[in-house]
Formats: C-alpha cells, structure tokens, sequence
C-alpha cells in the first residue's frame, strides 16, 4: 500500500473516531448537570482527536500537493 493510501486510510479512520467523540460531547452536553464531572475528560479527549485528524489532513493535502 502507498503511503498516500495508507494515509488515506488514516484519515477516514479518525474521522470516524472524532465523529463518535463529537457525539460524546454532545450527549454529555444534552444530559447537564448530570455527569458534570465528566466535561473535561470528554472534551480533551474530543479535541485531542480533532487534533489528530486536522494533522493528518494536512498531511494528506501535502502529500497530494507534492505529487
């Protein structure tokens, strides 16, 4: 596999993983005051996840730039 597809492959699998993160967050939200507690894990790990993926993004796009 070549590592525009590799990271292709990447890409799709942390959209999906900050799809269901970003879910998390929302369902967290909606049930407030309960789990209160919860908000700061959630969203670290929320955005360590957008994180990840807006890295990768911009590693896919430079990789199909340089081609």
């Amino acid at each position: 596999m070549s590592d525009l597809e590799e990271l292709q492959k990447k890409v799709r699998k942390l959209q999906s993983r900050a799809g269901i993160a970003k879910m998390e967050l929302h369902d967290l939200a909606e049930d407030l005051p309960v789990n209160w507690t919860e908000i700061r894990a959630v969203a670290e790990k929320t955005f360590g996840v957008f994180a990840e993926l807006d890295a990768a993004k911009r590693e896919l796009g430079a990789l199909e730039n340089s081609r």
